[in-house]
């Protein structure tokens, strides 16, 4: 779903060590990296991107997919040759592939012996406690560090509901990160807040079913007075969430998105079939008709509202009558963007004991090649009529050949040129040309501020007052740290 990703640093110059961060999965394992990173930051570790300079190497693994957990042996197994010639070489395994019991369940300490530290998902207390415990080893005290949490980012994750309790039949999150606990808002605010101290821009609240927020805390306000609550906070501009369940999309979270200026009107809403009796054996709790419906009332709200959506190919017993119901599906909802994952058996859940995963791997290509083809069309006919329209976008930052990178509202890639613009400005920007997945244009005006000071395309000041943005431009999924296409040739 996501490539690695490495978190910066800085080496304190009183003698902290250095890091490797490598990082697979969703957003909530990058949200969970960024801690990690800001944690051993704050104990006066820098980040390193070659493996072979670090003192310690973290594993961030994601299981969801059977393509994912191998790509996460396979880097075991060179943290186990690498630690042959550098065996001062520490390496932990955190995430989905420990689980919440800490890998006992599934031997992990026996099959990877090249491992010193297992942490589960979203639980950093273990590397604190090593930490701590390499500080007393050499003397120092853990405060060289400088707190690293956000610095440097325009976009942040801020996990809002840990673990799920729905228990979708070929999902194997209830077992990795355990039953569904929202946090408290005030702890969220509070993070959300030293982020905006340290120049984020826009904060994306997580959870596996985002909308189900405080239902399981007594007295806690819902997932609208928390959008609410978020966006109030100085410093933050945009607040986007993710991922939404049909049955649990409320009309208090659409009003708060109508209602609300810095919510993105970005939605991410997994289908994961087009077929009733598939999405039955899939335990969904839902109809297509209904997520139909949803997605329309949305669009009836906000008509260029970004809509991503989540599709299965070739679960247990889909048939090519019953893809072809997902393929209609998709061309009656027109989504900005799919995520289309080859399904594959995993272990502990309900598909993979009671069910057989008889549609062959051939033939699961051959639909995900479909549904991508059907999605690219759907896109290039909506983006037909994008080119010399302008589009605001939040700069998250400079690509190699200068272009500006940034999304609009509604979650459309957009690349400008716009020297002199820097990351954590708002852009208008002049589409020159549209694709599919991405768009590419010109700088027109930028602001730097909350205060309103513009800026021209090179730089240069003019005026005050407001900037011209905030129109809801086009539509797209919210896709921080997504890939730009709408395939995925990976497996769940």
């Amino acid at each position: 779903m996501m490539d690695a990703s490495e978190s910066g640093g800085r080496r304190a110059e009183t003698g902290g060590r250095a890091y490797h961060l490598w990082t697979i999965g969703c957003q909530m394992n990058e949200a969970d990296a960024a801690r990690a990173g800001a944690l051993l930051e704050r104990h006066g570790w820098r980040a390193v991107e070659d493996v072979r300079e670090a003192d310690l190497a973290i594993l961030n693994t994601c299981v969801i997919r059977q393509q994912s957990e191998d790509k996460a042996v396979g880097r075991l197994a060179y943290m186990a040759e690498l630690k042959k010639h550098k065996p001062g070489l520490a390496v932990a395994l955190m995430g989905c592939m420990v689980g919440r019991d800490g890998g006992k369940g599934q031997g992990l300490a026996e099959r990877f012996p090249q491992v010193d530290l297992f942490l589960g998902p979203s639980e950093l207390g273990g590397l604190e406690e090593w930490l701590e415990e390499r500080e007393e080893e050499d003397g120092t005290d853990g405060t060289s560090g400088t707190d690293g949490t956000g610095a440097g980012r325009v976009t942040a994750y801020v996990p809002v509901v840990l673990g799920c309790s729905h228990a979708c039949s070929y999902c194997i999150v209830p077992y990795r990160r355990g039953a569904e606990r929202s946090r408290g808002s005030g702890e969220v605010l509070g993070e959300v807040r030293g982020l905006a101290e340290r120049g984020v821009k826009e904060v994306t609240l997580l959870g596996q079913i985002v909308d189900r927020y405080g239902l399981d805390r007594e007295g806690e306000m819902g997932l609208a007075g928390l959008l609410r609550a978020v966006a109030k906070v100085d410093g933050i501009e945009r607040v986007r969430f993710l991922t939404s369940h049909p049955n649990w999309m409320t009309e208090d979270i659409l009003d708060a998105v109508g209602e609300e200026p810095k919510i993105c009107p970005a939605f991410e809403i997994p289908v994961q079939a087009g077929n009733d009796e598939v999405l039955e054996r899939m335990r969904r709790g839902y109809k297509a008709e209904d997520w139909l419906r949803l997605v329309e009332r949305i669009r009836g709200r906000f008509p260029e509202a970004g809509i991503s959506t989540d599709v299965i190919v070739g679960f247990c017993g889909e048939t090519e009558a019953q893809f072809g119901d997902t393929v209609r599906l998709m061309e009656a909802s027109r989504p900005d963007m799919m995520r289309i994952a080859k399904y594959s058996p995993r272990p502990q859940t309900l598909s993979a004991r009671t069910m057989a995963d008889d549609v062959p791997p051939e033939e699961k290509e051959r639909r995900r090649v479909e549904l991508e083809g059907v999605l690219r069309r759907i896109l290039e006919e909506k983006h037909a009529g994008m080119v010399g329209r302008e589009v605001e976008i939040l700069v998250e930052g400079v690509e190699g050949n200068g272009r500006r990178r940034g999304r609009t509202r509604e979650g459309k890639l957009v690349f400008a040129e716009a020297p002199g613009v820097g990351a954590g400005e708002r852009l208008r920007v002049q589409v020159e040309w549209a694709g599919a997945f991405s768009w590419i244009g010109k700088g027109v005006l930028a602001t730097k501020d909350a205060k309103g000071a513009k800026r021209r395309e090179g730089g240069e000041r003019e005026g005050g007052g407001e900037c011209a943005g905030g129109e809801r431009e086009g539509g797209r999924r919210n896709g921080h740290g997504q890939n730009s296409y709408g395939g995925d040739d990976g497996e769940v």
